[in-house]
């Protein structure tokens, strides 16, 4: 755990805002890889990838404030706090965010948006496990309290400070599981690309192997902004997850289009 990375007089460079940036560019390089591959325009590939990741760090945040409503309505000036800016938010408030971003671009500038999904599925999954070990550094996300041996103790007082990460207990690292699942759909969307039989089957399988992989890891989680439900057992992020998987399926078993239009 690393919370900061440098510090520059009164400039603080944090490590997660290091890694997300990380994230970020290798997200639009490989959209606008992609872009070229499957003939669309890789110019608007890479503006509407620079504005859906705008929108989505708006809803994640929104997400996040909207989560903890009553508390931030008792304490309005939180919602500029240094902690809520520092925070990741939460990250199917930037996916559904971004994800309305690119309807609405998609419909302006008349690109087919299931297919611009497949150009971005692979993107995000590629980027994601970097914003995850930026959240590692930075503390937040964490798991329930563990016993196993894999079992992370943070010991930063910073990150306690800035974002309430509980010290000097050995913690499941939520933020790493995350990752490595991520990491593995990654591949398995590579692979799948090149035998690519719709359009929309990458971002289809992406919801799919995702809301499986994070309502899982939710089990594990024991930070305070996922809105419990039925007393404690069960987050508001799990049925999303599930509203998720029941999307990649539809779109699986409807192939809405054909693979030659991305090709």
């Amino acid at each position: 755990m690393h919370p900061v990375l440098l510090r520059l007089g009164p400039l603080t460079i944090h490590t997660y805002g290091a890694l997300l940036a990380v994230a970020v560019l290798l997200g639009l390089w490989l959209a606008r890889r992609r872009a070229i591959a499957s003939e669309l325009d890789s110019d608007r590939v890479w503006n509407l990838g620079v504005y859906m990741v705008l929108g989505g760090l708006v809803g994640a945040k929104l997400w996040l404030v909207g989560a903890n409503w009553s508390y931030y309505l008792e304490n309005p000036r939180q919602v500029f706090a240094v902690s809520t800016l520092q925070s990741a938010g939460v990250f199917y408030g930037g996916l559904f965010a971004a994800l309305l971003v690119a309807v609405i671009y998609a419909r302006r500038a008349e690109m087919p948006f299931l297919a611009l999904t497949d150009v971005y599925a692979p993107a995000v999954a590629l980027g994601l496990p970097f914003a995850r070990l930026g959240c590692f550094s930075a503390g937040c996300c964490w798991g329930k309290p563990t016993d196993l041996p894999w079992g992370v103790t943070f010991t930063s007082e910073y990150a306690g400070q800035v974002v309430g990460t509980p010290l000097g207990q050995p913690l499941h690292p939520t933020q790493l599981y995350e990752a490595v699942a991520v990491a593995g759909i990654f591949v398995i969307l590579l692979w799948l690309g090149r035998r690519q039989s719709f359009t929309g089957q990458l971002f289809a399988a992406f919801a799919i192997l995702y809301g499986i992989a994070r309502g899982i890891i939710e089990f594990f989680r024991a930070d305070p902004d996922r809105t419990l439900l039925f007393d404690g057992r069960f987050s508001l992020i799990q049925f999303v997850s599930i509203g998720l998987i029941l999307l990649g399926a539809w779109l699986w078993w409807k192939r809405p289009g054909n693979a030659a239009e991305v090709q």
